[in-house]
């Protein structure tokens, strides 16, 4: 008996996979992205230069924040460069009124729903247990970092699941439906919640999207190694209309996340998108991915890079150079204001620790608390 060969894993260049602009700009749809025009076509020129303009200035954010992790500012940085294309398309995507649940390097899903970048840096500057009130309707209805893998999404169907009891999907007004959009990554895809989700996902029609960004590599893990076959078959699995899309083609991310919201919103039940891109940077600044995977690898990917794409797209389309100039500076302002704000945040009080341990006062933590005032208070004379 032999073993049968494991199927090959999700090519951007299949053409099952929804693509929209090739790996050097040129608009040239792929047979699995026809029904997908109409979201491109209504789209304006405005709205195609604030893509890009999204992406820029978020790899400039990105880049900045691994540099002030370098430099001791931060204690960990989960970089986001080289996804840029499956957060922006997708993000700008969704409506006001949906709920976005995030992992923990959706830096461009923050920015666009309206997170203050800098409250990603105190997240992971130790600074905050949340970083942000998600009720904040400044926030955009964007929940917080979850570094527990796939247990956001257990958090997205909960919601999901409440939207449908309380009749806020599915009435036929799209500006009052609402749905859920989850984003894990491939390495999740794997964790047992990410499954249970989407079980109750289709047992009761919540109008949520599951937003798989497959970059390839679970920390040193190839997704080879994960699946035997696609991951979009997961969904699949379950009864859940399932798309794989050109994760480093920010305009197929965008139409196929815009059509599969508003079918969720509309009352359809919940779909799944598998965004193929890759991870151009490390895992986290505590990986090497010199480790576990080869330069040939990492260089045939940056030739699809998301930005330098969408750029000579809209290049070809006559965007001025005044405009990438525009971009440009307005990449390096907010790298320079992030740089400036996050050494200026400060430290955190020891005392903190104690905070919030117990719903009430407890009087081990305050012997505790004593314990350390007293240690601290040693110190004041200089004495050891």
């Amino acid at each position: 008996m032999t073993t049968p060969e494991a199927p090959a894993h999700g090519s951007s260049e299949h053409p099952d996979v929804v693509r929209l602009l090739d790996a050097g700009g040129s608009f040239a749809p792929s047979a699995a992205a026809e029904e997908y025009l109409p979201y491109v076509e209504a789209l304006a020129d405005a709205d195609l230069e604030t893509f890009y303009r999204d992406m820029a200035v978020i790899r400039a954010f990105d880049q900045q924040a691994t540099h002030l992790q370098r430099q001791g500012q931060l204690a960990l940085w989960p970089p986001s460069f080289g996804q840029e294309a499956a957060q922006v398309g997708s993000a700008r995507a969704a409506r006001p009124q949906d709920h976005l649940f995030p992992s923990y390097r959706e830096h461009a899903v923050c920015r666009i729903r309206g997170v203050d970048p800098v409250d990603i840096i105190r997240l992971m500057r130790g600074l905050t247990h949340g970083g942000w009130d998600p009720t904040d309707p400044k926030n955009g209805n964007t929940h917080i970092y979850t570094l527990v893998l796939g247990a956001q999404t257990l958090h997205a169907t909960g919601l999901g699941m409440g939207m449908v009891f309380d009749g806020k999907c599915g009435t036929g007004d799209p500006e009052r439906d609402e749905a859920v959009m989850v984003y894990y990554g491939d390495g999740a895809s794997s964790q047992g919640d990410v499954h249970e989700a989407m079980v109750f996902a289709a047992s009761y029609g919540a109008p949520e999207v599951f937003f798989l960004q497959n970059n390839h590599w679970a920390i040193s893990v190839p997704v080879a190694t994960q699946s035997r076959a696609p991951l979009v078959r997961r969904g699949t699995g379950y009864g859940i209309p399932s798309v794989q899309v050109d994760g480093n083609d920010v305009l197929a991310s965008y139409a196929v996340t815009r059509k599969a919201l508003d079918e969720a919103r509309g009352g359809a039940g919940p779909r799944a998108i598998e965004a193929l891109t890759y991870r151009m940077g490390a895992h986290t600044t505590s990986d090497d991915p010199t480790k576990y995977r080869t330069s040939d690898e990492e260089q045939s990917w940056a030739r699809r890079d998301p930005i330098a794409r969408m750029r000579a797209y809209l290049h070809g389309r006559g965007a001025s150079d005044a405009f990438f100039a525009d971009v440009d500076d307005e990449a390096k302002s907010v790298a320079d204001d992030t740089r400036v704000r996050t050494n200026a945040l400060g430290g955190i009080e020891a005392d903190s620790m104690f905070t919030h341990v117990y719903s009430a006062d407890h009087p081990v933590i305050a012997e505790q608390r004593e314990w350390l005032a007293a240690y601290e208070a040693s110190f004041q004379g200089g004495d050891r």
